[in-house]
């Protein structure tokens, strides 16, 4: 069986312990022995990046920028084997991660542009002779804790911007997934990076994580998972030297579907939304919102959407929809389902373990009618193919639906209501608004992020991402004799 290092300094070191990596589809396929990383391969790896600073952070722009284009360009190269690595470990079908890792190369490419971009900003001064400027610096040692849903977009989204300006990295994928996470990093040594600029480290959150987090040479930590782990990462991170902290956390997003949507439209977003990569994204539309006066319609309209997924083997091309990532969140999928019920909403499609013989983690897409907004379905993230709804009477009561969880990650509305999308668009309160398409929206080449328990800190991806990842400095400057 193979075995996969951590990436340490510009060298694969062992680790004194590994774990094995198993496929959700079939539990029988054993993928290789991943590191799991020590706190003191932790310290070596930051280490590493503290030392490899400076000159990462003074090379040229035109360099850093090449480098990250041979980042995209080798990812572009590998992305079959990177597409059935994604596949096989987290479970999404292969047209998802194949999607997924042509979006990494992309967000590499991106921010290899972004790196010649103006940064600065010239102001007159108020007295005469002074002249005044902004300048953005790196913010130092950038540690990254990505999560298991996104294997290697995640991690590109996070560690593309962060190299290109100028600071050094130190990853932590999630323990589910390590192995997307490994090739990359494979692929990253190859772009003729200084050793020590990028490092990887693979194990355990409450290890690497947490090391992570307490170290006095990490200056920011970007986090994404979920809003309980978040918080605590937060607080150590702060207590710990006063990092600069970023979280993308949960989400409990609304689709909202008024009387006058385009019910195609409709349906096939909340099919995505709510069932795409099996429901496991932080954007998914697990609340549908629906008036009354089409609630009927739509429910059977998505009800025939439902009955053409096919869950199964995410290699398999026939399969419409991979697995559940593993058998805890699973069983955490079942238990939700349990809860919907005892709450008092009906069940009216799926919600059933398959079993295909093969040990797989295959769940059909559930469905919950008559749902209230004060269920723990309707309140609490599942993270997987369960969708609650809500019926409503008219748009207000819609809008209070809609904004009545503890999260604000993402929300959409299908209306063909011009001035109706407005208003939503201005009085919802979620940082990612969507009108007549799948809240599951992600463009790398804009601002991601949300409100209230789901974001924390600055926004992640297109130009925003620069706000995280350098520091602004005003300089004054007082023309002097000749």
């Amino acid at each position: 069986m193979d075995r996969h290092d951590n990436f340490i300094g510009g060298e694969f070191v062992p680790a004194r312990d590994y774990r094995m990596n198993t496929n959700p589809s079939d539990a029988e396929d054993r993928i290789g022995e991943y590191a799991q990383a020590a706190a003191s391969d932790v310290d070596a790896a930051i280490e590493a990046a503290h030392r490899a600073l400076p000159g990462w952070a003074s090379a040229p722009l035109v360099q850093r920028s090449q480098a990250l284009q041979r980042i995209g360009a080798g990812i572009t190269a590998r992305e079959a084997e990177l597409a059935d690595m994604l596949a096989r470990e987290e479970g999404k079908t292969l047209v998802e991660a194949l999607g997924e890792v042509r979006r990494a190369a992309a967000t590499f490419g991106y921010y290899a542009g972004q790196i010649l971009n103006p940064v600065g900003e010239v102001y007159g001064g108020l007295n005469a002779g002074m002249a005044i400027e902004t300048m953005r610096r790196p913010v130092g040692v950038v540690g990254i804790i990505a999560p298991w849903n996104f294997p290697i977009a995640i991690p590109a989204w996070k560690t593309a911007p962060a190299l290109a300006f100028g600071n050094t990295v130190v990853l932590k994928p999630a323990d589910l997934v390590p192995g997307t996470a490994w090739l990359l990093s494979e692929i990253i040594s190859e772009a003729g990076l200084s050793d020590g600029v990028f490092n990887l480290v693979m194990g355990r959150g409450s290890v690497v994580g947490q090391r992570i987090a307490e170290s006095p040479l990490v200056r920011a930590v970007s986090f994404t998972g979920s809003t309980a782990v978040g918080r605590g990462v937060a607080a150590t991170a702060v207590a710990n030297g006063l990092k600069r902290v970023q979280l993308e956390m949960g989400g409990k997003n609304p689709l909202v579907v008024m009387d006058d949507a385009d019910l195609d439209v409709a349906v096939a977003a909340a099919l995505d939304g709510a069932f795409g990569s099996t429901g496991q994204r932080c954007t998914a539309s697990s609340r549908l919102v629906v008036h009354a006066g089409v609630h009927d319609r739509f429910v059977e309209m998505l009800r025939d959407g439902m009955s053409r997924i096919r869950p199964g083997d995410a290699r398999d091309p026939h399969t419409t929809m991979g697995p559940v990532v593993s058998e805890a969140q699973l069983q955490t999928d079942l238990d939700y389902i349990a809860i919907g019920s005892a709450e008092g909403a009906t069940l009216v499609q799926g919600g059933e373990r398959i079993d295909t013989g093969r040990r797989g983690n295959f769940l059909t897409p559930a469905l919950f009618v008559d749902a209230t907004p004060d269920m723990r379905i309707s309140q609490e993230e599942i993270f997987g193919p369960v969708a609650a709804v809500i019926k409503v009477s008219d748009y207000e009561e819609a809008l209070a639906v809609a904004n009545g969880v503890e999260y604000g990650l993402s929300s959409g509305i299908c209306t063909t209501s011009l001035a109706r999308a407005r208003d939503f668009a201005a009085r919802s309160r979620s940082g990612i608004i969507t009108i007549n398409k799948s809240t599951a929206s992600t463009d790398f080449h804009v601002p991601f992020g949300g409100t209230k328990a789901s974001s924390y800190g600055g926004r992640e991806q297109g130009t925003a991402a620069r706000e995280f990842f350098t520091e602004l400095s005003t300089v004054y400057t007082v023309a002097g004799d000749a």
